[in-house]
């Protein structure tokens, strides 16, 4: 397995284009699945407007360049390793038309006509080369990024210039491109006003990084098991978590997991060809990715938010077990 070295350069040696990438390959696309479509780094670099604050006109950090600064950071810190072309999922088009169109009717726009860019993205460049073996499934390193513009205050009257981030670290599970993400004490919501910040925090993430904990971690939760009246109670009270009064809820651990997603949870427990729950008890390791299988349903902009609160959820459920601390799930 490689490993992560401390990073002395705030500027990136070499620019982040497919020619500099080791491997001619992407990652593994199906990261998330709700509601977004698979989109070429070309495509958003060439094609698509970048928006504005309304009221100076000037423009944000386009989706583009928020790959291209995390994606040269990438390479340079992993300078001998292989690294993949990133994978990128976009939703949420916003879609217009240039002026002399504007009377058009949209059966007859020509290409060239209109104009296009996606309110949400989400991108993941996997390091193959940098692997590890977790209870029997095989692991790769993964960073990425996620932008919603809808975060930012785009026609406030007095715009601050802060431009909304969100990066991530951690391992995707080859088995079932499940991601097992971390922000590693790197805030989730990073608030930039340029490039250069926006390099800071992606080497800030980079250096604070700790792989190795990371990954005991995830091979401690196979260590343990839940019964199937513990499942029961787990997703029974996920379910009743979101309807307890305030003063009830305020000191309970808040998994912020939809019931859509409980319901993929539950489901996927007798039907997931590799984490199904085996006789009357499942590891924490196929519970955890249960979660993290469920999280693929989630939209662009509370992918990560969820991601880390699935780890932090099993790290709760974790403790409860070795009898470190109780938790309300499995009282």
């Amino acid at each position: 397995m490689g490993t992560i070295m401390e990073s002395n350069h705030l500027t990136p040696t070499i620019g982040f284009s497919p020619v500099n990438v080791g491997l001619n390959k992407s990652s593994a696309s199906s990261f998330i699945e709700a509601n977004t479509e698979k989109i070429r780094f070309e495509e958003l670099r060439d094609e698509h407007i970048i928006p504005v604050f309304s009221a100076t006109n000037e423009p944000l950090i386009s989706h583009h360049e928020f790959i291209e600064t995390v994606g040269t950071e990438v390479q340079n810190w992993f300078a001998n390793e292989d690294v993949l072309l990133p994978s990128i999922r976009v939703s949420h088009p916003i879609k217009g038309r240039i002026p002399e169109a504007r009377y058009k009717r949209a059966s007859e726009l020509e290409p060239w006509e209109s104009t296009l860019y996606y309110e949400r993205m989400m991108f993941c460049i996997e390091i193959p080369s940098i692997f590890e073996s977790v209870n029997g499934n095989h692991l790769s390193l993964v960073i990425g990024g996620v932008k919603a513009f809808s975060k930012d205050n785009l026609y406030g009257k007095r715009p601050s210039g802060e431009q909304h981030f969100q990066l991530f670290i951690g391992f995707q599970n080859k088995v079932c491109t499940n991601l097992c993400i971390s922000t590693d004490g790197i805030k989730l919501s990073q608030s930039v006003t340029n490039l250069h910040d926006l390099k800071i925090t992606v080497l800030r993430l980079l250096h604070q990084y700790d792989m190795k904990r990371h990954i005991q971690f995830m091979d401690g939760l196979g260590k343990f098991s839940i019964n199937e009246t513990e499942v029961a109670q787990i997703i029974g009270k996920a379910r009743l978590l979101r309807h307890l009064p305030e003063e009830l809820s305020k000191d309970k651990f808040q998994l912020q997991f939809g019931d859509n997603q409980i319901g993929i949870v539950a489901r996927e427990l007798y039907t997931d060809s590799s984490f199904k729950m085996t006789g009357k008890d499942i590891d924490l390791w196929k519970m955890y990715n249960l979660f993290t299988g469920a999280n693929k349903s989630t939209y662009i902009d509370q992918f990560v938010d969820r991601a880390v609160n699935a780890q932090h959820f099993m790290q709760e459920i974790l403790a409860h077990k070795k009898g470190e601390k109780q938790s309300w799930f499995l009282e």
